[in-house]
């Protein structure tokens, strides 16, 4: 009976010792002259994890890449992915079934702003000639990617084409052979920003802000039907200040989470909604309560559905990187703070991922990776840092 005691107290510890949170000092991962922002990460069914960024070392902006296989503690030599007479910006990568990496950005060597795409379908090894997306009169920017469960690539973006801003849409089902395309709002203020995610019955969710009000608010739109039609719009805010960067993430149960930032009444403030029905209604909370200046907010979950947050924000005079955790919605949230830096720490990103412990005890290792750009160093770089449960 002892033995038997002992053996179960010993294996308790070892799974609430996996399950305790830890934080590894942050990484330093890239070295240029020139400044290396907007960092995008996602990971493959291996849990090789794949970084790109756009970098001004060049002396224009242009994207790199680089990737890990051993949990980030070493990273693969740079990699270049485009060369162009202009600016090659604001990254996004994702990965599907078949561990295709597919990254598509803005480009303004056109004269303006459109948005071009590649993959890799070797693990960052070789990539894809670019394909352009748009044609537009207007600035296209700011795109965003999600996959669903058939290999579907869904690329959203915001076009200026129509005399202010409106969202447009691309999909392709061959891997980006072809695409299709379909305007998505329709609207008498700037609709900027947008950020999608897919849950596992393949529903799209859009959020983004739209200044039709007379000041951005957070409105939502969802397609059933994986983008051959989308459901009305949705308004989620009414406030009188100004709401910005609204981010999506979905979990297993289907449950839709989105964090956004605003500036009521002098108080620049994080705030949350979650919908467990699809988004017909919806709960909201405020996460941040001081009045520090607050934004890039990024938002993900895990396998036990755990919601995890970054954000920048100065209370502490400087912009640092903070990071809140919630693992049930209704019983709140804990906060902690990831850097102590000299200069400003912004753009964080979350990528998560677990992997089995010990092969004979159901535990799970749960990792959380935050990758940021920070100028301490004298220009921008990109910084990560990575917890353990």
């Amino acid at each position: 009976m002892k033995k038997f005691t002992f053996i179960f107290i010993s294996v308790f510890f070892l799974i609430s010792t996996l399950y305790a949170q830890t934080w590894n000092p942050p990484k330093k991962i890239t070295w240029n002259s020139g400044d290396s922002k907007w960092p995008t990460a996602a990971s493959d069914s291996s849990n090789t994890i794949h970084l790109v960024w756009h970098d001004e070392t060049p002396g224009n902006r242009e994207i790199y890449y680089k990737n890990s296989s051993d949990g980030g503690a070493t990273w693969s030599a740079l990699k270049r992915l485009t060369w162009n007479t202009g600016n090659s910006e604001c990254p996004i990568i994702a990965i599907d079934s078949s561990d295709i990496i597919h990254l598509v950005w803005q480009d303004d060597s056109p004269g303006n702003r459109e948005i071009y795409y590649k993959n890799s379908t070797d693990g960052g090894a070789t990539w894809s000639a670019a394909t352009r997306l748009t044609w537009r009169a207007g600035d296209s920017e700011n795109p965003d990617i999600a996959i669903d469960s058939s290999d579907t690539i869904h690329v959203f973006w915001q076009d200026l084409s129509p005399g202010h801003a409106e969202l447009f849409y691309k999909k392709s089902t061959d891997s980006g052979s072809t695409w299709t395309v379909q305007r998505i709002t329709w609207s008498s203020g700037h609709s900027i920003r947008p950020d999608a995610a897919i849950d596992s019955s393949d529903n799209i969710f859009l959020v983004w802000v739209d200044r039709t009000p007379g000041n951005y608010e957070v409105y939502f739109k969802q397609s059933t039907d994986s983008g051959a039609s989308w459901l009305g719009t949705n308004r989620l805010t009414w406030t009188p200040a100004e709401d910005d960067s609204p981010a999506v993430a979905t979990d297993s149960s289907n449950n839709i989470h989105i964090v956004w930032q605003d500036d009521v009444a002098g108080k620049n403030g994080l705030h949350y909604k979650r919908s467990t029905d699809s988004g017909s209604t919806w709960t909201k909370q405020r996460l941040t309560w001081t009045t520090s200046v607050k934004g890039s907010p990024f938002i993900a979950t895990d396998m036990r559905d755990y919601i995890h947050i970054v954000w920048r924000d100065n209370m502490s005079g400087n912009y640092e990187i903070y990071y809140k955790e919630c693992i049930n919605p209704d019983g709140g949230w804990t906060q902690t703070r990831l850097t102590w830096t000299s200069d400003a720490s912004v753009q964080p990103i979350i990528l998560t991922y677990s992997e089995p412990t010990v092969k004979w005890i159901p535990a799970y290792t749960h990792r959380i990776f935050v990758f940021w750009a920070d100028t301490t160093p004298g220009n921008f770089e990109i910084y990560c840092k990575n917890g353990t449960y």
